[in-house]
């Protein structure tokens, strides 16, 4: 099978994601990258769930770590009777598909298909666990291409010698949209907000680009009005956790701020991603709630003193008035047309 992965940064290489392989599912831990590079290795699929919920993988990341971890399961399970078998994936599938609530819906695609296919490699006599591995690859391969329309898409509205924001870590776009760049020779740079607390914006968002060759520029979160004002941004950009049917996007906590700055500023938002069919309205959306802990202390060094409190909002909900348009593999629709997205045939992304 030709993997969809060439060209693309460390960060975003198959086996630099999740991989499973003879029982272990290793997955890169993003938390502390590129100060380490350092693997989390589970051998039972709970030990997935938690990697997932503990944020050792997050943006897109998780989408193959539940798959793999789907391949764990089955992989723990395998000498047991086929009845118990499938009843035992079935709760995989379900705890894998609720690591982070935000995102239930985009995992359980992912982890209820590897259930069904293994349930049938097992009534053809097959082994599921290769099965679910292949899927999973299939699966990313899927994803790659796909989101590389979106990253040409991306490119187009780029300004030649422009400058870029971005919030968080968008994955498979910052991936595509470097491939893209490189394919058609366009130059740009990339301002990158730090993105509190666990700073995915200055380790991995401003890693791949640098990594690729882009000049790179970190901004911490509260530097972001100076730098529309004084940087000559061209426009900012970001992924989606979450894309209602109605325009409501859900993203990395702080993207609504940044948002209503670039309003201000007159710079263009591009929201990037595939819209949520099962999702119309921002009533859809569940926002998790973090531990606290996370926001008082960062790799285990107290940012405060015993007694003072914090709140840890993991996303938050940017309206449509504030989005100038959604990249998808379809093309950009204005937020207030979303919905016709699903005039057409949609493509299995997950």
């Amino acid at each position: 099978m030709e993997r969809m992965d060439q060209g693309m940064p460390t960060l975003l290489r198959y086996e630099n994601v999740a991989w499973h392989e003879n029982g272990t599912v290793r997955i890169l831990d993003r938390r502390v990258y590129p100060t380490e590079i350092r693997f989390v290795e589970c051998r039972d699929y709970r030990e997935v769930v938690q990697a997932v919920a503990d944020m050792v993988t997050q943006s897109a990341g998780p989408y193959t770590a539940v798959g793999m971890g789907m391949a764990l399961a089955a992989w723990q399970v395998r000498n047991a009777p086929k009845k118990e078998q499938i009843l035992f994936l079935r709760q995989a599938s379900d705890a894998l598909s609720h690591a982070r609530p935000t995102t239930v819906n985009r995992y359980a695609q992912i982890t209820d298909r590897a259930a069904k296919l293994a349930e049938k490699a097992l009534e053809a006599g097959e082994d599921p666990v290769q099965t679910i591995v292949d899927a999973t690859v299939e699966s990313l391969n899927r994803r790659y291409s796909t989101m590389q329309i979106v990253g040409d898409a991306l490119a187009g509205l780029i300004p030649e010698g422009g400058r870029i924001l971005t919030q968080c870590f968008g994955e498979t776009i910052i991936g595509t949209v470097i491939r893209a760049a490189r394919r058609t020779g366009k130059s740009f740079q990339v301002y990158c907000a730090e993105t509190r607390p666990y700073l995915q914006g200055a380790r991995l968002t401003a890693s791949c680009f640098a990594e690729m060759g882009f000049e790179t520029t970190v901004l911490t979160d509260n530097m972001i009005a100076y730098a529309m004002q004084n940087e000559e941004i061209s426009l900012f950009t970001s992924a989606a956790d979450t894309i209602t049917r109605d325009g409501h996007i859900a993203n990395k906590i702080g993207s609504f701020q940044i948002a209503i700055l670039a309003k201000h500023f007159g710079i263009p938002y591009y929201v990037t991603g595939i819209p949520d069919r099962d999702k119309r309205t921002k009533d859809d959306i569940v926002i998790e709630m973090r531990d606290p802990a996370q926001v008082l202390n960062y790799r285990g060094i107290p940012n405060c003193l015993p007694g003072v409190r914090a709140i840890y909002p993991a996303f938050d909900v940017v309206p449509p008035h504030l989005i100038s348009g959604v990249v998808t593999d379809k093309g950009v629709y204005v937020p207030y047309l979303l919905d016709r997205y699903f005039d057409t045939e949609v493509r299995t992304f997950y």
